[in-house]
């Protein structure tokens, strides 16, 4: 009987082997070239005119959703109840019609309304510019939290959702199982002055470009700086 050696599995193809010819093999490099093609891509967009309260109760509905829906339910929300006052004296019940277009209207509702009770008699009425204290916060997590200081606070952070968690693994920046270690990961990784613009520009690719399903990969301007790119063939 012959015995064959087991054939040696085919090694994984990385950004550094397919750059090595250019030397572009520094991460530093690498986060520039990503940050200057999105750049050139997208525009940076404002959110609730960067209200903090605004920005967090959208980042609120916005949880398991499109974009599309929670701008109407935003919208609905805001053209009934104007401010943090009116939302925490507000009966939930009443707030789900307007919030529908959301989904999961009922605990949205009780949230958003918890939340704001909290704000106005813990923290006088004055949305909270820390990550300690926001996540104190019922139903707030470090990514919603991250999106208020960004997006209502202009403070650097670096919001993990599913698309920058997907983003960075594709390209090979992370190599992460859950959005909480690539938050870790990408704020060893990515210079400060990166964070402030880094989720929106990686969330309007992941919208647009690096989908879930069916990337659109002859349009990607990354596709070349990308792991996942390398490793189709």
């Amino acid at each position: 009987m012959i015995i064959k050696k087991p054939e040696k599995a085919a090694q994984r193809k990385t950004f550094k082997d397919h750059y090595k010819r250019k030397s572009l093999v520094k991460v530093e490099e690498r986060i520039d070239l990503i940050i200057d093609h999105l750049q050139q891509l997208y525009d940076l967009r404002v959110f609730e005119d960067g209200d903090p309260y605004r920005v967090l109760i959208r980042t609120i509905l916005s949880q398991r959703t499109r974009d599309d829906n929670t701008d109407r339910a935003t919208s609905q929300l805001f053209s009934k109840y104007h401010t943090l006052e009116d939302i925490a004296n507000a009966d939930p019940l009443l707030l789900e019609p307007l919030i529908r277009p959301a989904g999961f209207y009922h605990v949205k509702a009780k949230r958003i309304v918890d939340v704001s009770r909290k704000i106005r008699d813990e923290f006088k009425g004055k949305v909270p510019d820390n990550m300690k204290e926001l996540l104190e916060l019922p139903g707030v997590g470090r990514k919603t939290a991250n999106c208020v200081l960004v997006y209502g606070f202009q403070i650097p952070a670096i919001p993990v959702d599913v698309h920058v968690h997907r983003i960075s693994n594709r390209l090979g920046l992370v190599d992460t199982k859950t959005p909480e270690e690539t938050e870790k990961e990408l704020t060893k990784l990515i210079p400060k002055d990166y964070w402030i613009e880094l989720n929106d520009l990686m969330v309007q690719f992941g919208q647009t470009i690096c989908r879930p399903q069916s990337p659109r990969h002859e349009e990607c301007p990354l596709k070349q700086l990308c792991d996942f790119y390398l490793n189709l063939e």
